[in-house]
């Protein structure tokens, strides 16, 4: 299998000075590619990634002869990405591929090729990576993954640098003995609720917390001129990458121990565009990561052999009384307790919408070990013969 790891660098100046050119050097070749392709197609011709490529190589000694400075895996790179780009918008899948601007995602590739030469640009001692043309370059952290390591992947995220390398490693997937089952209740007033005895896991609302900051950020860059000095100079992108990386960790820490310790994780397949309509709860439902949560878990869900069973977005999670089965209609969102009007008992909102997601994937569990494709709707989420697959990353796309 194949899996990268995403780690930030420690370059020193005139690192940083070749990173940057070299992402110069592949946004160029993009967007020179683009309108090179745009150009050939309306001409009634058929450009393809390969003459693209021999054709930018036969004009770049002559007309850009600075691409010989960063690794010759930038502008090919560049190129490759655009055919995939436009195979995706042949195939319904993906949006016609835009010019680049300048601070916007840069990165660059360099893979290690299938000759001696080129077998070992890309090499990891420790905590320092081995780049092409630049040479070694200190990590934060050492790689995680044993395997062969295939590319390496520099991006730009506000001022810091970072390098993914991907890995090809054996892996076999891990037979589970015991069958522990979880309901995950996702949620804003706490990032998570789970049907056992766990206490709810706090939501870091890094987003509330650097508000007012964010503010008075916006207000200054607003009074900025583009393409000015004191703009380059503004801390927002920073502060948003801030946001981001405390809201991932949280999700991190979450969707790993799900996995370590369950072997049945019961998910709801939350309306959350629609959840983004309701302007009182946009900005925590957007804080809280969802779609982010979703991908995490169903990546570790595979590399940990732990399976998700997805209720559908009508399953009445938190109206369904987990004692007796009652479904309260009348329970509202501002209603955080929920008393059954059949049995009297009072639950969390919640625990109690935790432990349906958890009966109804562990009904689906055992359903699904007995049925012949019939179809039945609890199993068909862990039943390869049911209509309704184990979900794969593009469950959690809309989210």
């Amino acid at each position: 299998m194949i899996i990268a790891h995403k780690i930030a660098l420690d370059p020193n100046e005139s690192q940083q000075t070749y990173f940057a050119r070299a992402c110069g050097t592949a946004r160029f070749a993009s967007n020179w590619a683009l309108a090179e392709w745009k150009r050939q197609y309306r001409a009634g011709e058929k450009p393809s990634e390969a003459s693209l490529r021999r054709q930018l190589n036969s004009i770049k000694d002559e007309q850009f002869p600075w691409m010989r400075e960063v690794t010759k895996n930038a502008p090919q790179q560049a190129i490759k990405n655009l055919r995939t780009a436009f195979k995706n918008v042949f195939a319904g899948t993906g949006k016609c591929p835009q010019f680049k601007e300048k601070g916007q995602h840069d990165s660059f590739r360099a893979d290690n090729g299938s000759d001696k030469q080129h077998a070992n640009a890309v090499e990891v001692n420790g905590k320092r990576v081995k780049l092409p043309v630049i040479g070694w370059v200190k990590m934060r952290e050492a790689l995680r993954f044993d395997g062969n390591i295939k590319s390496a992947v520099v991006s730009r995220t506000a001022d810091r640098w970072f390098v993914s390398l991907t890995v090809e490693m054996e892996h076999v997937t891990p037979i589970r003995e015991n069958q522990a089952v979880v309901g995950v209740d996702l949620g804003i007033k706490a990032l998570a609720t789970l049907s056992d005895d766990t206490p709810p896991i706090e939501r870091p609302k890094a987003l509330k917390g650097s508000a007012k900051t964010l503010k008075r950020l916006s207000r200054s860059l607003s009074r900025k001129l583009k393409g000015s000095a004191n703009r380059l100079k503004a801390k927002i992108a920073r502060l948003h990458a801030r946001i981001s990386t405390i809201r991932n960790d949280a999700l991190h820490k979450l969707t790993t121990d799900l996995v370590k310790r369950f072997d049945i994780i019961g998910v709801e397949d939350l309306n959350v565009r629609g959840m983004m309509a309701n302007r009182c709860l946009a900005r925590a439902v957007a804080d809280v990561g969802m779609s982010e949560f979703g991908r995490q878990l169903t990546h570790k869900a595979d590399l940990h052999g732990a399976r998700i069973v997805v209720a559908d977005r009508w399953f009445p999670s938190s109206k369904t009384c987990s004692d007796c089965g009652h479904i309260h209609a009348g329970l509202t969102l501002s209603d955080r307790e929920g008393w059954c009007e059949a049995c009297g008992v009072v639950h969390d909102r919640d625990r109690n919408a935790a432990i349906n997601l958890r009966d109804f994937a562990a009904s689906s569990a055992v359903t699904a070990c007995g049925e012949e494709g019939s179809g039945v709707s609890p199993a068909a989420a862990v039943k390869p013969a049911s209509v309704k697959q184990e979900p794969t990353r593009e469950t959690f796309a809309h989210v």
